[in-house]
């Protein structure tokens, strides 16, 4: 039986209404759902695989910005995490393919959503693509992700203002401060920002001002299985 939303925060609750991307294992678009129906581990242990991103901001000193989600996150609250972490949405402006743009407009829309982040700070050709990883992670016995994440880097020095409904907190760290993170078992991480963590984020860090030189756009790391 699908959970009641009533019982988790009104606004998240509001959220999971959005009609995420269903994808088959190549990240090509089948169809639609709810952000709810893509997060319940009945349909992922089912197959059910949703596109999304992950952004990684740095600023001028090669800091990189984390969050730590919010308590009223209904998956994988209170963790740490990168920079923004979303899906783009199934509209005629986040579902386009061409360099990206859908997944860099909706990585986009989610740093101002959740980090208070003005558009004229990150303008959608400051996202510098990566690769796309394929990964499944539960949550608890009831929420999990099953995702192809588009990954972006962006440097730029922002001003942020992050909803208290979206983030608990916010810092600056070196790959040195990260690592400490890591090594703390009492800092909770997302499972995703460890797998990009322990494959590609500490090498791709030291390449940041080459970085365009690693874009991939032709394979899809399956991580985790």
């Amino acid at each position: 039986m699908a959970p009641d939303l009533k019982n988790y925060d009104e606004e998240q609750a509001r959220l999971m209404e959005e009609m995420c991307i269903i994808i088959d294992k190549d990240d090509k678009p089948i169809g639609a759902d709810s952000k709810k129906t893509c997060h319940l581990m009945d349909n992922i242990n089912n197959g059910l695989l949703h596109r999304a991103f992950s952004v990684f901001l740095f600023d001028s000193q090669n800091r990189l910005l984390l969050q730590q989600r919010a308590s009223e996150k209904i998956t994988f609250p209170d963790m740490w995490t990168n920079t923004c972490c979303s899906h783009p949405l199934n509209t005629p402006s986040e579902l386009v393919e061409k360099d990206q743009l859908g997944a860099r407009t909706a990585a986009q829309r989610k740093l101002d959503h959740e980090l208070g982040i003005p558009a004229h700070q990150v303008p959608l050709d400051s996202f510098k693509y990566l690769t796309r990883i394929h990964y499944l992670a539960p949550s608890d016995g009831l929420w999990g992700e099953h995702e192809i994440d588009y990954i972006f880097f962006v440097k730029a020095d922002v001003t942020v203002k992050p909803s208290p409904n979206e983030i608990r907190d916010i810092k600056y760290v070196t790959p040195d401060e990260l690592r400490a993170m890591f090594a703390d078992p009492n800092v909770p991480m997302t499972p995703w920002f460890k797998l990009i963590c322990n494959t590609f984020l500490f090498d791709w860090w030291k390449k940041i001002d080459t970085i365009e030189t690693e874009k991939d756009t032709k394979t899809i790391h399956r991580l985790g299985f």
